[in-house]
């Protein structure tokens, strides 16, 4: 892990939680932490703190929900044939938890490996049969991995030191006219603002030293494309944050959180099960146009020119 020069990043406080403030970033165009925390520090918490301590429900709840997860995973493995021009390949998933994105992918005939810090989740996905690397991916380890058509790294880049080296390191793995997806928080969106205004919540989604970058649908498509890739597709997930405007206070409190959730799989999977599937997957892409929809989700392929 590299981390940011915090003398080169300077910009305008937006907020400040857990003894970190948070910069609008001149040089970066995105907000981000400063000062950001070591690298060590980090690699202790993803190695053995984050799912143990962080998620503790994580896992077994991506098992539970494992319907809904194929239906997420099934869009991205779409999305990235079509912007590859491939029906299958060999894809590559960075922080690849538990693997379900790699579980489906190897079930639709892709040859797939993951890579993966965190000892839990690694071992998870090691026990169904799915390749992994437990590592985190950096200059040392990318060599060592080959070349791959795809690249997918979802609830990553939130969280990285230096997220614009990660994407150098990206373009570097992938074979030209390789497709990547990038799927992070839409934060600062609308919906959250609408609920701070007329709810009284504080910005929740505001949560160092676990989440050091604060992308949206404004600041994460620039942000791929200035480092070799062509921005072919910006989508948003589902707006869960609007429960929040019905009287769902869903923060802070585990099982209504819950209960949207199942709420919101029920919406999507019934919408595929009704046979509106391209409805729904166009709901995403005019989400994103509004700037709302809990998630971010940047379908890039390899620019050379």
């Amino acid at each position: 892990m590299t981390q940011h020069d915090d003398k080169a990043h300077t910009g305008k406080l937006l907020r400040s939680k857990n003894g970190f403030d948070v910069i609008s970033c001149e040089r970066c165009k995105f907000p981000h932490v400063a000062p950001v925390p070591t690298a060590d520090e980090l690699a202790n918490v993803y190695r053995h703190d984050y799912y143990a301590t962080e998620k503790p429900l994580y896992i077994q709840r991506y098992r539970e929900d494992q319907a809904w997860w194929d239906l997420v995973n099934d869009d991205r493995l779409d999305d990235l044939a079509v912007a590859a021009r491939i029906e299958t390949g060999r894809v590559l998933d960075v922080g690849s938890g538990p693997g379900l994105f790699l579980e489906r992918a190897q079930g639709r005939g892709w040859s797939v490996l993951g890579i993966e810090p965190s000892s839990q989740a690694a071992a998870d996905s090691r026990a169904r049969g799915i390749p992994i690397v437990e590592d985190f991916l950096d200059e040392r380890t990318a060599p060592g991995l080959g070349v791959f058509d795809c690249v997918h790294s979802a609830a990553v880049f939130e969280h990285l030191p230096d997220p614009g080296g990660m994407l150098d390191i990206l373009r570097g793995l992938l074979r030209p006219g390789g497709a990547l997806i990038i799927v992070v928080p839409n934060d600062e969106n609308p919906i959250q603002h609408a609920a701070i205004a007329t709810q009284g919540l504080d910005p929740w989604w505001i949560a160092p030293p676990h989440h050091l970058n604060y992308f949206n649908t404004v600041t994460l498509p620039p942000f791929i494309a200035a480092h070799g890739f062509r921005v072919v597709d910006t989508q948003t997930s589902f707006p869960i944050d609007q429960f929040l405007l019905m009287g769902d206070r869903y923060i802070g409190d585990d099982s209504l959180g819950r209960t949207v959730h199942k709420r919101r799989m029920a919406f999507e999977l019934a919408m595929r099960d009704a046979g509106q599937n391209a409805a729904r997957r166009a709901m995403q892409r005019t989400q994103a146009i509004a700037g709302i929809g809990r998630e971010v989700i940047v379908v890039a392929v390899r620019d050379d020119g």
